[in-house]
């Protein structure tokens, strides 16, 4: 079942086939939840959730989800048995343990805060009928925002693999928001991270507006936005500053591992970003 899963991908080298495995194991461990009340509690959100339900063309990393209300208790420990099983289904053997924190801000992004959860899934043995040769792991990281910033909209969203089930998800306006607020306020010093531009790109380009109100409060929330209210113009003001401040060198190669055409990025440019921002919808 595995291998003619992968097959579907066309994968044409190594990296391509964990990319795709990597991408199965994240519906696994969403069907998993989906056997529990997770989804009662818990939307799902960012880049993997923008690829699997709502089409982006590149692969992610990761598994985020944010509360439906702000819950400092709230465990992903009684969640791991139905993720085990669903694995142990298909006859993958996983293990999940909490990532050791070294400090409080662990966590490397504006809109994850110390009292996130966060997870390792780890793959033990990588299935050998994938074709894979290597003995590369591969880690997801499961994150749950316990504290989120609230005032998004979500719905239910259906995936048939490994078996059909539905999935309470964000938004594509309110995931707009999360990416737009990771793209300003991204805590990190001296990385740009390259996905945030790319997916800026497909937001705009597809006509998705921007959930500005749920945005704002992002921005409050983190404290990199003082006012009660910000204006559509502030926004495109804001990137365009931050399009000043980067260097789409690093950009593209941060960027390019995780597309299979790297000649769609020869446009890319301060220039070029300018002028697609002006394209920029809103949804207020």
């Amino acid at each position: 079942m595995i291998k003619e899963w992968i097959a579907e991908y066309n994968p044409q080298n190594e990296e391509e086939i964990l990319s795709a495995l990597r991408e199965i194991m994240q519906e696994v461990a969403l069907a998993g939840l989906s056997r529990t009340d997770f989804f009662e509690k818990a939307a799902f959100y960012g880049g993997t959730a923008l690829r699997i339900f709502y089409g982006l063309d590149r692969f992610s990393e990761d598994l985020d989800f944010s509360l439906l209300t702000t819950n400092s208790e709230f465990s992903l420990e009684p969640y791991f048995p139905a993720i085990l099983t669903e694995f142990e289904s298909l006859g993958i053997k996983v293990s999940i343990k909490e990532k050791d924190k070294t400090k409080q801000t662990s966590i490397d992004s504006a809109f994850l805060k110390t009292e996130t959860i966060w997870k390792e899934l780890i793959l033990e043995d990588i299935i050998k009928q994938t074709g894979v040769k290597s003995n590369k792991l591969i880690k997801i990281k499961i994150e749950v925002d316990r504290k989120p910033p609230l005032g998004f909209e979500t719905e239910e969203k259906l995936l048939i693999r490994p078996f059909s089930f539905y999935v309470k998800c964000f938004t594509r306006p309110s995931l707009f928001a999360g990416k737009m607020h990771a793209l300003l306020y991204r805590k990190w010093r001296d990385r740009v991270k390259g996905r945030d531009w790319y997916d800026l790109e497909w937001y705009i380009k597809k006509g998705i507006p921007l959930d500005a109100g749920h945005f704002l409060l992002r921005a409050k929330d983190t404290g990199d936005w003082k006012g009660d209210s910000i204006t559509n113009e502030q926004i495109i003001e804001l990137l365009k500053s931050k399009i000043d401040s980067v260097s789409f060198d690093t950009i593209k190669e941060d960027v390019v591992r995780f597309i299979k055409d790297d000649e769609i990025l020869e446009i890319w440019s301060p220039a070029y970003f300018k002028d697609l921002v002006e394209k920029l919808k809103f949804d207020n």
